[in-house]
């Protein structure tokens, strides 16, 4: 460590730690999710229906687990450890699966990769709020969904040459060398430069007292905005969640000697638009207000669904993946500041982080197993359609009934 100190004392941490952090993290989940997908049913002779069964239960586990892990983060002071051992869970699944690519080993593995990737998200956000203060968190939140999607970047790029040199079965291997990286550089953050009460969403400690007011978990119930907010999410994901493995199945049967190529190919185009719509979020946040920027990623979702049953040209799908970028890229900036908008001086921060992420985990394991048996019953056209369909019901809700969170001297 450098030693370097702030005015007061504290440690200082460096910068460079926590983009690191948010470039390996995404490293680590991007080798497997859509490579998954993809290998069982081109590579394994898995049908749809036993893919969304798989993606069903392991999600379903998953979700049941997220809003309790978000409470555990905000009550523990070992956020760093928490990293840690989730990493280590999941490079062991990577290998399982890697090494037993049969359907219980599968659900088995899957299962808890899903449950331990339930830390990242909640444990990122908590350490960030901990060493940024107000003022810098819209920018700060910013230049971490940009680092992730550089991440997605690089590891779609590298998958794709491994699974091209290789086999698409070498992609799961690279979960922990990543994994093991992850763990350094979360580690290079020293732990006394975590303010532990602004890492929850905690208020300002008045003068005379030792500590703050922590809210009941019913704030989450009583919040309605946040309430809209988790349903706006679970739709959202519902829509979003199989387009890309979809897409990335019609490119594989095409061309099966570059299954693994063409699904970077698809992740890359995403991923080098979400880098600079993630740091313009972060710097229009507070002038624009959260509303509007989240009303155009939502309603850039809908179009991208129906576009993709225009044409099962490889070139038009891996281009219409692109605005995946536009409203992907807009949510995973967003959804941590508005949050933190709604949860500020109650304390709940990572818990209502961990009820937002079960809502779209909700969406996202639901839609794997409905899309997967449109697929087999009426067709990739018709479940594209679907997923549109449930994309225009969240934009409605997020028109409607969901207000504006930025605070009131940015509106």
């Amino acid at each position: 460590m450098s030693g370097r100190k702030n005015r007061d004392g504290s440690p200082r941490f460096r910068p460079a730690s926590l983009d690191a952090l948010n470039f390996l993290l995404s490293d680590v989940r991007g080798a497997l999710g859509p490579y998954l997908n993809v290998f069982l049913v081109t590579q394994q002779q898995w049908n749809q229906s036993e893919v969304g069964l798989v993606t069903a239960l392991s999600g379903w586990l998953g979700l049941a687990v997220q809003t309790p892990v978000g409470g555990a983060i905000d009550s523990t002071r070992r956020k760093r450890a928490a990293i840690v051992f989730a990493l280590a869970m999941l490079a062991a699944g990577a290998l399982y699966i890697y090494a037993a690519p049969r359907f219980w080993p599968v659900l088995v593995a899957n299962s808890l990769i899903v449950v331990v990737g339930d830390v990242f998200g909640p444990a990122v956000a908590a350490l960030t709020l901990g060493l940024v203060r107000q003022q810098e968190l819209a920018r700060r939140m910013g230049r971490n969904s940009a680092f992730d999607h550089a991440g997605n970047v690089a590891i779609a790029a590298l998958a794709g040459t491994v699974g091209w040199m290789f086999s698409q079965r070498a992609v799961f291997l690279l979960v922990p060398v990543f994994a093991a990286l992850a763990t350094a550089a979360v580690l290079s953050i020293p732990s006394a430069a975590i303010d532990e009460r602004r890492a929850r969403g905690a208020g300002e400690v008045q003068e005379g007292e030792e500590t703050n007011e922590v809210a009941s978990m019913r704030v989450l119930l009583e919040c309605r905005p946040l309430i809209i907010f988790g349903c706006c999410a679970l739709l959202f994901h519902f829509a979003n969640a199989p387009l890309l493995p979809l897409v990335g199945q019609k490119l594989a049967f095409a061309h099966k000697q570059e299954a693994t190529a063409m699904m970077s190919s698809c992740i890359i185009a995403a991923q080098l638009v979400m880098l600079p719509i993630a740091i313009l979020v972060g710097r229009k946040a507070d002038t624009w207000g959260r509303k509007p920027i989240l009303l155009i990623g939502f309603g850039i979702l809908p179009i991208r669904a129906v576009l993709y049953t225009l044409s099962n040209d490889s070139a038009w799908l891996i281009g219409v993946q692109l605005l995946d970028g536009v409203g992907a890229g807009i949510f995973g900036a967003l959804t941590p500041l508005v949050v933190a908008d709604l949860m500020r001086g109650t304390g709940r921060y990572n818990l209502a982080q961990g009820a937002v992420a079960t809502m779209q985990g909700i969406g996202a394991s639901t839609s794997g197993l409905i899309i997967g048996l449109i697929v087999d019953y009426c067709g990739y056209s018709m479940a594209f359609l679907t997923s549109g369909a449930a994309a225009a019901v969240a934009l409605a809700v997020l028109v409607f009934a969901m207000p504006e969170t930025a605070p009131e001297r940015v509106a």
